[in-house]
């Protein structure tokens, strides 16, 4: 089968052809239909060892496909079905497992394989795609779920004023759920506007150019200091910026991915009594929750598609993400070939 490999750190991804994958017994095995291009991923590449990830690793876990194998032991998928997958492996029989929480099980490992034609999961880790989705949109569940799983982390309510930093594909997903939930401003917030009539699409009010001014930016568009605010870049001195800008007794959601330390000066947080949460992963009902957010709507998820790309395309494109630029959610379609 074709797969997207990864070597090494400044090394582009490489397309080649490995061995399919067999499934174990309580395994099934998916034709991958689509994998998204997750801004996780770009930061496995450039610190594997913090991921624990090595060489030859096939990276990708925001995929759905159809089942084209069952294991012996698997009885409630078919050949056939059609899944979206949580990456997210847990022992299978633990507390948290059992209660659909498989992300704090002490076995847990966040699974990878989606930038290949096929691969192997266990079946408790996939959900049915409702019949009228598209196999490929259900790629989209994955970072849908992270969203939910924030937002919850922050008890979005309505009436709500929401501030987002970074207008990348969950931040701009925080702001569809925001809005969903009832907030009554959700302003996306980035250093340039080029996601501006996106965010505008998937639901947010209003939109900012991230920096000194964003504070009285901010307050001038709602009239007042945000109640909510996610941090959703994971760059240094973000936390304490978002620390700086929410109102007394609001509340900063932590969702970017912050790799190598961070600096904070708490006296913000703790002059105005703030709540400072982090947010990662998410449970087994947000997943179907994000599922079912898929289907027909005012405001769809489905507009965070920037464009669909076969295997060739995938080392440049992939290396053009790191430069920050015009993109928004790439799927990688096995299809295209």
């Amino acid at each position: 089968m074709k797969a997207a490999i990864f070597d090494g750190v400044g090394i582009p991804l490489r397309v080649t052809d490995i061995q399919a994958p067999k499934p174990a017994a309580d395994e099934v095995l998916l034709h991958v239909a689509a994998c998204g291009i997750c801004g996780s991923d770009l930061h496995i590449t450039e610190d594997p060892v913090t991921f624990g990830v090595g060489q030859g690793v096939v990276l990708g876990h925001e995929f759905a496909g159809e089942v084209v194998s069952v294991g012996a032991g698997v009885s409630d998928l078919k050949v056939g079905d059609s899944v979206a997958v949580a990456p997210m492996r847990g022992c299978g029989h633990c507390e948290n497992c059992l209660k659909g929480e498989p992300a704090w099980c002490s076995e847990m490992r966040l699974i990878g394989g989606g930038y290949a034609e096929f691969t192997a999961v266990a079946a408790r880790q996939c959900r049915r795609l409702p019949d009228d989705l598209p196999t490929e949109e259900g790629a989209l569940a994955e970072p849908l779920s992270v969203a939910l799983h924030a937002v919850n982390r922050g008890s979005v309510k309505a009436g709500d004023k929401v501030l987002i930093l970074g207008a990348g594909p969950i931040g701009l997903l925080v702001a569809f759920w925001a809005r969903r939930m009832g907030a009554g401003a959700v302003i996306v917030a980035d250093l340039t506007r080029h996601q501006e009539e996106r965010a505008a699409a998937i639901g947010a009010t209003g939109f900012a150019i991230s920096g000194p001014g964003l504070d009285a930016d901010f307050q001038r568009q709602i009239g007042g200091k945000p109640d909510v605010v996610f941090e959703c870049v994971g760059k240094k001195g973000l936390i304490d910026f978002a620390c700086r800008l929410v109102r007394v007794h609001g509340t900063v959601v932590a969702v970017g991915l912050c790799v190598g330390g961070d600096v904070w000066d708490p006296f913000a947080a703790i002059h105005k009594e703030i709540q400072v949460l982090f947010a990662v992963f998410f449970n087994m009902a947000e997943f179907a929750t994000a599922l079912d957010a898929l289907g027909p709507g005012r405001f769809r998820p489905q507009a965070l598609i920037t464009e669909r790309i076969g295997f060739a395309s995938v080392p440049p494109t992939f290396e053009a993400l790191r430069r920050r630029t015009t993109q928004c959610k790439v799927l990688i379609n096995t299809a295209a070939g």
